[in-house]
């Protein structure tokens, strides 16, 4: 059994880490394309032959099914390791660009360099994945990294230590398990790149602390993502895929639907066809949702009674529980939940939920649901279902959100071919496939000069030189 580490001892350890890592950083950053396939293709062996470990290790954490686990946990990561050794090789190389007149005789090109030493900081809710996937693309891109996964999920971070070491030297990738102190540690050195991952308040930590060494970040944080439901959109069909999206995980996924605006006509529609998918998923031979083996748990007590103090006080102040609404503490179980009647001055409504309750407000003209979702700080994810064209592209083209889908929900995280990632207040930075390649590489712009020079531009300024820039400065 490991010792914990004092203070003193997590900074002395984060430091040697840190140090046998840039000591080795120049030499990751030289790996050739097939050795950093090779890495990859190491780690996606070791994750399927060691599967039901890690359905283990998430379900002991919070109960979280199998089938969930390796849907959110392994298969993002497979398919983005297969993705990534698919396009590396073009990635890698230097991406020619056209020559402006004013710099004739040069070429230039594009280079991408490895950033680095690179921090990862993981949150709980999906431990293994959100460990791992910043790491693909920390090592395609030729960085080394140390990963700081959650305290709150003990069994997983232990996994993802487990497979770091049997799949990496130290020197290359390391793992450092603890609390608020071994972040902060980590926090204190002085990294090239920090991919965090979590809450926009500790966001701002994080953003601060690299500041000081100015090292570039990337931030996926979350807030509420909003779902709009118009009055043509495929009702069954979107309470299915809301309910889904919403109760997935628990409810603790960053792009979940938070909130859910319905169209006054489809109201009471969306709620009885809501009731009936939970009920299809949840409630298979009429038996209750707390003997469901597809539900997970809340993750702790505290974030339990987070949770339950946000439903009491949207129900104190006039809201409606239109399903569930049971809780079991000792179990920190929290029924699907929907939830009518709320406003902005409901707790539920203030901060990003992160679990198993769904408010549910209504509009009468769309453009109530654009300035509503406009008078709030942006999403990371924004959700329309309709089959109106026009009403869909009315509403991406008047707000902004990290992520817009059409439709369907969540499946933006495991598409490689499009960003993942917020805006502003919901996060800074991409990842997924090429983007997250990007964020872990300087490109770096490099010209050469082929013929020709610029000689004839140096001082003394004659009046021959000042014509001819004035001819530049009009027609080049």
């Amino acid at each position: 059994m490991d010792v914990p580490l004092v203070k003193q001892d997590i900074q002395q350890e984060a430091r040697r880490l840190f140090e046998k890592q840039r000591q080795f950083a120049s030499r990751m950053a030289q790996t050739t394309a097939s050795e950093r396939i090779e890495r990859l293709n190491r780690l996606y062996n070791y994750l399927l032959s060691h599967l039901e470990e890690a359905q283990e290790a998430t379900y002991r954490d919070f109960r979280k099914p199998a089938a969930e686990t390796m849907l959110g946990e392994i298969y993002v990561l497979t398919s983005e390791i297969k993705y990534t050794s698919k396009h590396l090789r073009r990635w890698m190389k230097p991406q020619k660009v056209p020559t402006p007149l004013g710099a004739i005789g040069t070429s230039s090109y594009i280079q991408y360099e490895a950033k680095g030493n690179a921090l990862i900081i993981s949150p709980w809710n999906y431990p293994i994945n959100l460990a791992l996937k910043p790491l693909i693309s920390a090592i395609a891109a030729g960085c080394v990294a140390i990963i700081k996964p959650s305290e709150l999920t003990p069994h997983s971070s232990a996994f993802v230590r487990k497979v770091v070491e049997a799949v990496f030297p130290p020197e290359e990738v390391a793992v450092m398990e603890g609390g608020m102190d071994v972040s902060q540690a980590l926090l204190a050195l002085p990294f090239n790149h920090i991919f965090f991952t979590g809450s926009p308040q500790v966001g701002k930590i994080v953003m601060k602390a690299a500041a000081e060494h100015l090292a570039s970040v990337t931030l996926e944080l979350g807030g509420k993502s909003p779902t709009i439901v118009d009055e043509t959109a495929d009702i069954a069909a979107t309470a299915q895929k809301i309910a889904w999206g919403k109760f997935l995980n628990n409810g603790q996924t960053c792009i979940a639907p938070d909130y859910v605006m319905v169209h006054s006509g489809v109201k009471s529609r969306f709620i009885d066809e809501f009731r009936k998918a939970v009920a299809s998923m949840y409630n298979q031979d009429g038996k209750p949702t707390e003997d469901s083996d597809s539900y997970a748990r809340i993750v702790n007590d505290r974030h339990f009674q987070r949770l339950k103090s946000y439903l009491d006080d949207a129900i104190n102040k006039g809201a409606s529980v239109e399903l569930g609404g049971k809780t079991i503490a000792a179990d920190n179980f929290i029924e699907p939940t929907l939830i009518t009647g709320v406003n902005d001055s409901m707790m539920l409504m203030q901060e990003e939920i992160f679990g198993p309750l769904l408010p549910v407000m209504e509009y009468h003209d769309l453009r109530e649901a654009v300035n509503y979702i406009n008078a709030h700080e942006k999403p990371l994810a924004l959700y329309v279902h309709s089959r109106s064209d026009r009403n869909a592209d009315y509403v991406l083209s008047s707000t902004s959100a990290g992520n817009a889908l059409v439709n369907e929900l969540l499946f933006q995280f495991g598409n490689p071919e499009i960003p993942f990632g917020g805006v502003n207040n919901s996060g800074i930075g991409k990842s997924n496939g090429y983007f997250g390649f990007q964020e872990f590489s300087n490109a770096k712009g490099v010209m050469k000069r082929k013929f020709g020079t610029t000689r004839f531009l140096y001082p003394p300024y004659t009046d021959k030189i000042k014509k001819l820039l004035n001819f530049m400065v009009r027609y080049l």
